[in-house]
């Protein structure tokens, strides 16, 4: 099993940065991909960004150029950091990492991101 411990969430005025952070433990030997998803009330979940072990990034097109992946394969942890954020951004987000073989997915339990205008 892998545990996904989330960090970072919070409260932020329209405008602001906020960094989350996710630790990966247990058995993390074959971790792939590892990946930022979140969950607004009412909404489905939505991919916000995704990273390879190899580096190869992902992002979906309303989180380019403001959020940014990346990833410390050493202490498998994951991190986004999130710019001009706005109070659409509000949201649960979740970590997310998924193995190379057969695909098994682990989730975190989230963080409550919350912007206000």
């Amino acid at each position: 099993q892998v545990q996904l411990v989330e960090s970072g969430g919070g409260l932020v005025q329209a405008g602001g940065s906020l960094r989350l952070s996710c630790a990966a433990s247990g058995r993390t030997a074959g971790i792939d991909v590892m990946g930022w998803y979140r969950q607004a009330p009412g909404k489905q979940r939505e991919s916000v960004a995704t990273i390879s072990r190899g580096g190869n990034i992902n992002y979906t097109d309303s989180m380019k150029g403001r959020f940014t992946i990346s990833r410390d394969n050493a202490k498998n942890t994951v991190f986004v950091q999130m710019n001009s954020l706005k109070p659409e951004d509000t949201a649960v987000y979740y970590c997310y990492a998924k193995r190379f073989v057969y695909g098994t997915e682990y989730w975190g339990q989230g963080t409550q991101v919350t912007v206000s205008s």
